[in-house]
């Protein structure tokens, strides 16, 4: 993961509280298409299966996933978009 001074702001947030997969990963993958290349998105997730499933969907698709933290319930991450 990333720690560089860029990480701090995010061009688009997904708020995918209060659903449980696939629907996250779904409307993730949904929000990446939309994006230009080197854009941050930042989701946040109340469903623990997205601590595995979003590390996995940057891996696989070449986004950089750049922040992963736990906030009481709610689990935020910052991807930025690969090409």
């Amino acid at each position: 993961m990333e720690t560089d001074s860029m990480t701090n702001t995010a061009e688009h947030r997904l708020d995918a509280r209060g659903l449980f997969c696939p629907e996250p990963v779904m409307l993730l993958h949904k929000s990446v298409r939309r994006m230009q290349e080197g854009e941050v998105l930042e989701i946040l997730a109340t469903d623990p299966s997205t601590q595995r499933d979003i590390p996995k969907f940057c891996d696989f698709l070449g986004h950089t996933l750049i922040m992963q933290e736990v906030r009481g319930e709610i689990f935020v991450y910052r991807m930025r978009k690969g090409t």
